[in-house]
């Protein structure tokens, strides 16, 4: 929020595979991003809400700043206050935004911007010096910030309609009015935060969201705040080229779905949650289609202040430029090109087309027969990879087609009802599919079949990184071209199941303290 300026001036389905470029699902995925932590998108959930009252809702989930260590103090994870942070819906199939949920950070020092400050020295030689710390005592939550808290995080927020820096905005706003919302701190631990549960769920807002009506007696509700990371991935085997033989300490890739080898199960990610009434998000009432992306733009031009001070380290000015874009999981870690994958953050779904042949003919696949040898783990052969296109790219026909221009993003049909949270399986709708029918026709009827997740949409349970294993060797492609993919591959680290979480809104679980 702070506006400083100066003058003038996917895709997708192989994004099934394990092997990212970063770190996580979507952590420090391209070069340029990994230079800029606070506006690194790392994972997009999108569903239909499951918390029990709440199935008029769609939920969408969308967390920056990979990585976080829990004792990363004294300045921990703020939100970077000259970017703007987006969600956007694509409601009529034509890969633009048509509603986009904008949210605008500030940060500040207590006393006026001073910064608290303690009395240091005897009588008659004392002196007030600014304290190092982003607190000097124990936080409660409250109406106000409290006296003992540094650092002031707020934000607002914006529902726009129509292109998202030229269409109609307007603010959301907190029931009973106001519309700047507090920014909890991070979890710095037990001693600052007795209780952080009750603290973060002081900062769950009951909000307005202009042209929505919601549910009756409900009320849409927003959270921005750290969380602790949901994701789940084997990291060090996966990019130690897939060093994975189910010994010597290594995971088994066709051995259990957990098996311990979860390598970030102890870091934070930012999460922004937001509720949105389903009879919201369509083109019209019959439309229960969408598809959705978050993204994190800055200023074009930068001049760095050589006498920097806390809200002046730089001049920041011109055009917002789009540095992070995260639908689908996976997607710029492993089907993008290295020498594009700085391009595909910065670009939109509506030009995905440049980016084809990385999802007709993707070359992970490849790679792993290369890595595990064709009579082990054989490629696909068919090419173009057409059910990796309608997967990831358009939609699957019956689930969530979402209309004829390619592009990536996450689809969800929220027609579908969502199913709750002790039902949920982690490999959601992947296993709505006989693959041994042409073009992987789809059965409601299979065994595990849980239509309401991945690729339906995102829950925070649905085990993406072992379906993508599966869908990049073939699982959803006819039999006789992907000999391999029926395999059931693992990476042995496991997310979840749905009760793992929290059984509602932001779903997402509290962060991990900083210390005991």
């Amino acid at each position: 929020m702070r506006k400083r300026w100066i003058g003038g001036a996917l895709l997708l389905a192989a994004a099934a595979l394990p092997l990212h470029q970063g770190r996580a699902s979507s952590h420090r995925e391209a070069p340029f991003i990994t230079k800029n932590p606070k506006v690194d998108g790392t994972d997009f959930y999108m569903f239909r809400s499951y918390e029990s009252g709440r199935e008029g809702y769609v939920t969408f989930i969308a967390n920056y700043i990979p990585l976080q260590a829990a004792y990363g103090g004294p300045n921990y994870f703020t939100m970077d206050p000259d970017a703007i942070y987006e969600i956007h819906v694509d409601n009529d199939g034509d890969a633009a935004e048509d509603l986009t949920f904008q949210f605008d950070f500030d940060s500040a020092l207590a006393s006026s911007g001073n910064g608290l400050a303690l009395t240091v020295g005897p009588s008659g030689n004392q002196r007030t010096v600014a304290v190092p710390l982003s607190n000097i005592g124990a936080i409660t939550a409250g109406a106000t910030f409290d006296a003992d808290q540094n650092v002031q995080e707020t934000y607002t927020v914006k529902v726009i309609r129509g292109d998202r820096r030229t269409g109609t905005a307007q603010d959301v706003t907190a029931t009973g009015g106001g519309g700047t919302f507090k920014k909890p701190v991070d979890n710095i631990g037990t001693k600052t935060f007795p209780d952080y549960a009750a603290y973060a769920a002081a900062h769950v807002y009951n909000v307005t969201i202009p042209g929505c009506t919601p549910p009756a007696s409900t009320t849409p509700r927003v959270f921005v705040g750290q969380r602790a990371e949901p994701f789940a991935v084997n990291l060090g085997q996966i990019f130690d080229l897939v060093n994975m033989s189910g010994s010597g300490g290594t995971a088994n890739p066709l051995g259990a779905q957990d098996q311990g080898m979860n390598t970030i199960a102890s870091a934070n990610v930012t999460t922004i949650a937001i509720e949105v009434p389903a009879s919201c998000l369509g083109e019209n009432a019959q439309d229960t289609i969408i598809g959705g992306w978050t993204t994190a733009s800055v200023r074009q031009a930068r001049v760095i202040n050589p006498t920097a001070t806390y809200e002046n380290p730089a001049r920041e000015g011109g055009p917002w430029v789009q540095v992070s874009r995260l639908g689908m999981p996976l997607v710029n870690e492993v089907v993008i090109g290295l020498k594009d994958k700085d391009r595909f953050n910065s670009s939109e779904p509506s030009g995905d087309g440049q980016f084809a042949d990385y999802v007709t003919h993707p070359t992970l696949p490849e790679l792993l027969e290369i890595l595990y040898g064709a009579a082990t783990l054989p490629a696909p052969n068919n090419f173009p990879r057409t059910d990796l296109v309608a997967a990831f790219l358009t939609g699957v026909p019956n689930v969530n087609h979402t209309g004829a221009t390619p592009s990536e993003m996450l689809r969800l049909n929220f027609g579908i009802a969502a199913t709750a949270a002790a039902s949920q399986n982690t490999f959601g709708a992947a296993l709505c599919f006989d693959r041994t029918a042409t073009g992987g026709a789809l059965d409601l009827q299979n065994a595990g079949c849980d239509p309401a997740g991945f690729p339906n949409g995102r829950r925070p349970a649905d085990d993406v990184t072992d379906i993508a294993l599966r869908v990049a060797v073939g699982y959803l492609a006819p039999t006789g071209d992907a000999p391999a993919g029926g395999a059931p591959i693992v990476d042995g680290a496991f997310i979840g199941t749905a009760s793992s979480f929290l059984a509602g809104f932001p779903y997402l679980n509290h962060p991990r303290p900083g210390s005991p």
